[in-house]
């Protein structure tokens, strides 16, 4: 039986238990690599930005978040929900140094993002965005809002690459207690979308398997839940 099965008393062919595991979002578990570096210090060097505002540009599972997490701790920054953005009234009356808004490209109200990405200008706040691409022309209704998100400088974050994606899966593995056999950790690399999504969901469901058939993690249990696992 799998390391992340032991304690847990479960028998061949019962169902598993599925116990909570908690992302951890913090500096110190932010695996760093050359698709993520150049976006990694423009976090690490902040308050020293080219711009009050920064823009995060990068595909999905790329880590964006991760890094807007962390930005938001350190700058105790104001973590805006892109689909219900503060009011001007709200944002005087709070008066945040710091706002996040991860996924700008959701934002439902444009004349709620105008509003507020002039109170960043007027108060000399600090504004984070992120998106997975840069805003064009037919993304945005408000000549006078497209002008002002592509005023704010951009860092972009690539897709993880092979040796990112190794590092993902060995640290999930690890924090689940799993033993994993290297071909299998081989088979995984090569084969799972390039997105740390997908390697958290891949994981997660390798795990069931392996408590379900109460086996180890091998290249073969590998195969088999990659056969039937959602792509893209």
């Amino acid at each position: 039986m799998n390391a992340g099965a032991r304690d847990r008393g479960e028998a061949k062919g019962q169902l598993p238990l599925e116990l909570p595991t908690t992302e951890r979002f913090g500096r110190e578990e932010f695996l760093p690599a050359a698709s993520n570096r150049a976006a990694l210090d423009m976090i690490d060097h902040w308050p020293d930005w080219p711009d009050r505002a920064l823009t995060l540009v990068g595909p999905p599972g790329a880590g964006k978040s991760h890094l807007c997490a962390i930005w938001a701790a350190r700058a105790g920054a104001l973590v805006a929900d892109p689909e219900s953005l503060p009011g001007l009234e709200s944002l005087v009356a709070e008066a945040p140094r710091a706002i996040l808004i991860d996924n700008v490209d959701r934002v439902a109200e444009e004349t709620a993002l105008f509003h507020l990405l002039n109170f960043v200008n007027e108060s000399d706040a600090f504004l984070l965005m992120s998106a997975a691409r840069l805003p064009r022309a037919e993304d945005v209704r408000l000549p006078d809002l497209l002008s002002r998100l592509r005023r704010a400088p951009v860092v972009e974050i690539g897709a993880p690459d092979e040796e990112l994606m190794r590092a993902v899966l060995e640290k999930l593995f690890k924090d689940r207690q799993l033993l994993v056999e290297p071909p299998a950790l081989a088979y995984a690399t090569l084969r799972l979308e390039r997105s740390l999504d997908a390697a958290r969901a891949f994981v997660a469901a390798l795990d069931r398997e392996a408590l379900a058939q109460g086996r180890a993690v091998t290249r073969a249990l590998a195969a088999q839940v990659m056969e039937r696992f959602p792509q893209g």
